[in-house]
């Protein structure tokens, strides 16, 4: 363990991050003999028993110390003998103190993010120039300056020894509740990122979000040449998420394939950026998806495209996230950042889980079995077939129509929440407690949650509520949504440490999400008594993880050549690159299957341009799902979704092994596929 962070501290002290003060100036670091010095008087006071922690604490906080602001060699050596808690009740007290000032903060901060960003995130009014500026404002951007300045985060560095994802492998089968909030704390502070940098980052992202969130498609403007329109007067949809499920729901519709064909080439003038300019968001100006000529006096005239935005804030992501990485010594880059430290499953074995799945023969067999309930060939946006659900045989209007009825505006969907929960068979009590410390707001976007980060908070369900209600897009999302803060009530309010608060990675209140918005229909009193549900269900999840794993195949791989750019990218030429990756991944693994080649369908994820390396979440979410799914089918459904999410941030193999007694892999899909294959899908 020594060897570890001693081999680092160079490294670590080369890249040691400046404040704000002199972020021009060549770092200046401790001389080399303070560390020992401070490590030897350590042990001379508390002996050999704390000599692990004395050492690694002690090259930490060296790692971060910054003589010009932090004091001189002699400033740190008092500073470690001041500060220095020995194990004992005097730790536990640290760690106690430590972990309530940080929900006050953290909590505090949030708070102040979420009511700023109301404007631009929810349907409350009309957005005013300074609304935009208010949201892309980081009121928490100084706070890692500030614990630097005032010693807080050295304490904690001193205090609380880093573990890599290798050493919580080994010694989580050992790790207590208590060691493993000790070991969160010590993640704390591993980074020492200039404000300047965090404020950046949080305006690009903000103007990010607010573009996905307001491109819109008025799809009553579509039109096919001087044909018809196919789509109601009024139905706007939000790319991609809207796009995709109106497309799903067309399964439905015996005269759907055309409207199929039309949603695909709009998805392709996106990603290809041609769609006229005018017509994103404007339910006044008819187009041609095909051609991209808008109608105007009579006659299709050619207009100019919306000048790759979409790009230029995938750029504009990617370079504010980049300025981050030299001072983030642990991980020197966001693909790490992303993966190491947020999924905490490197990206090389999440790109291994990803590429087993989509080359593996049951896909196949799973795409013949589709064909042939559709009649007809395949064609790349059959990626999101739906017909293996219960509510494929349901007419989307008719779903639409029981929704608006049950749920006419926010304030009934929000007092459904109880009852909801104790369909799915919460008791009374919990249901009731669960549903108080979350509140339904109207979203601009497709739907989000948010969590909070203080317990004297409550986490945000939003979802598109329109003026004549909740159509089933909306529903369908809200319970998916529904699931996320159920997750972040349980995992926030009911864990025993603070800093076990949450859960091992996004993919984990994926699952819970995924599973939730399974029940959608069952929570309308519409039961599937399809004697296949489950062999059906199985191609369903197989089906779904084929199409996202691809996705974030192509999201991982553009951030890879990104990184590896020496020159400054345009966003032409990114454009240019997501098309050639996107056609390489559908080339193959997609192409073998559907039997049609060079499609860049898979580029069309709206979350690719706001929330960069998001997207792999969503994949190991349904293979946790899945997981999840066949464990409770042995066991009774509310105790257990409690049991589970009062886990709280373990690793996610240990997660995995006290929530469901196994480890993430795709091997349960696969087998109840080829199960399913064998039931379903005779020739």
């Amino acid at each position: 363990m020594k060897t570890y962070l001693l081999a680092l501290l160079p490294m670590l002290a080369l890249v040691a991050c400046q404040s704000e003060k002199n972020m021009k100036d060549q770092p200046q670091t401790l001389s080399p003999s303070t560390a020992s010095m401070a490590i030897d008087s350590l042990k001379a006071l508390y002996g050999e028993g704390e000599v692990f922690r004395i050492t690694r604490g002690v090259e930490q906080a060296a790692a971060f110390w910054q003589p010009v602001t932090d004091g001189n060699d002699s400033a740190f050596l008092a500073f470690c003998r001041e500060y220095y808690v020995p194990e004992g009740p005097g730790l536990e007290l640290l760690h106690q103190r430590l972990s309530g000032n940080f929900e006050v903060l953290w909590g505090s901060f949030n708070k102040i993010s979420l009511k700023l960003q109301e404007p631009v995130q929810l349907e409350v009014g009309d957005i005013l120039p300074v609304d935009r500026v208010f949201a892309g404002y980081a009121a928490g951007a100084h706070l890692n300056d500030d614990l630097f300045a005032n010693k807080v985060a050295f304490i904690t560095l001193l205090n609380f020894p880093f573990y890599t994802l290798e050493e919580k492998k080994v010694r989580a089968a050992e790790w207590t509740r208590c060691d493993w909030a000790f070991a969160r704390m010590g993640e704390v502070f591993t980074s020492r990122v200039p404000a300047a940098l965090l404020q950046e980052y949080s305006r690009v992202n903000t103007a990010a979000d607010a573009y996905i969130s307001e491109y819109n498609i008025y799809m009553h403007n579509l039109r096919k040449g001087d044909g018809a329109p196919l789509f109601p007067e009024g139905l706007r949809l939000i790319t991609h998420w809207g796009l995709r499920d109106e497309l799903k729901a067309n399964y439905a519709d015996p005269d759907g394939l055309e409207k199929q064909r039309m949603i695909y080439q709009v998805m392709l003038d996106i990603i290809r950026q041609q769609i006229p300019g005018e017509c994103i968001n404007n339910p006044e100006v008819v187009w041609d998806p095909y051609t991209c000529k808008v109608l105007s006096h009579g006659k299709w005239t050619g207009v100019p495209g919306e000048g790759d935005v979409r790009y230029r804030h995938l750029l504009e992501q990617f370079r504010a996230l980049k300025a981050m990485d030299k001072y983030n010594p642990l991980y020197p880059d966001y693909i790490k950042r992303k993966f190491d430290q947020g999924m905490e499953i490197p990206q090389v074995e999440v790109e291994a889980l990803f590429t087993e799945l989509v080359s593996h023969p049951v896909v196949r067999e799973c795409g013949r079995i589709i064909s042939q309930r559709l009649g007809r060939p395949l064609e790349p946006f059959d990626i999101w077939y739906d017909g293996f659900k219960a509510r494929s045989g349901v007419a989307e209007s008719r779903l639409d129509a029981i929704t608006r009825a049950r749920y006419p505006h926010r304030d009934a969907f929000q007092q459904a929440l109880p009852d909801i929960l104790r369909r799915m068979g919460f008791n009374p009590a919990d249901a009731t407690r669960l549903s108080a410390q979350i509140q339904v707001d109207p979203s601009r976007g497709a739907g989000h949650a948010w969590g909070a980060e203080m317990r004297t908070e409550k986490a945000r369900l939003r979802t598109r509520i329109g003026p004549d209600g909740m159509d089933y897009k909306g529903y369908n999302i809200a319970i998916h949504e529904f699931g996320h803060t159920v997750e972040q009530t349980i995992s926030l309010h009911e864990v025993d440490y603070y800093l076990l608060n949450g859960v091992p990675n996004t993919s984990f209140t994926e699952a819970l999400a995924f599973v939730f918005q399974k029940q959608d229909l069952a929570m309308l009193g519409m039961e599937d008594k399809d004697p296949l549900k489950e062999q059906l269900s199985a191609l369903d999840h197989l089906w779904s993880n084929y199409e996202i794993m691809g996705v974030s195949l192509v999201d991982m791989k553009l951030w890879q050549w990104l990184y590896a750019q020496e020159d400054e990218v345009r966003p032409a030429q990114l454009r240019e690159e997501v098309v050639r990756i996107a056609t390489e991944v559908w080339n193959a693994y997609y192409a073998p299957v559907f039997g049609v080649r060079d499609s860049p369908i898979l580029a069309v994820y709206s979350h690719m341009i706001d929330y960069p390396l998001y997207l792999s979440a969503y994949p190991i979410g349904e293979l946790i799902q899945f997981q999840i799914e066949h464990h409770l089918r042995q066991h009774t459904f509310a105790p257990e979704v409690l049991r589970m999410y009062r886990l709280g941030r373990l690793s996610p193999a240990q997660w995995m092994k006290e929530a469901v007694g196994g480890e993430l892999s795709i091997l349960p899909l696969v087998n109840a596929a080829e199960s399913a294959v064998a039931a379903v899908g005779k020739p």
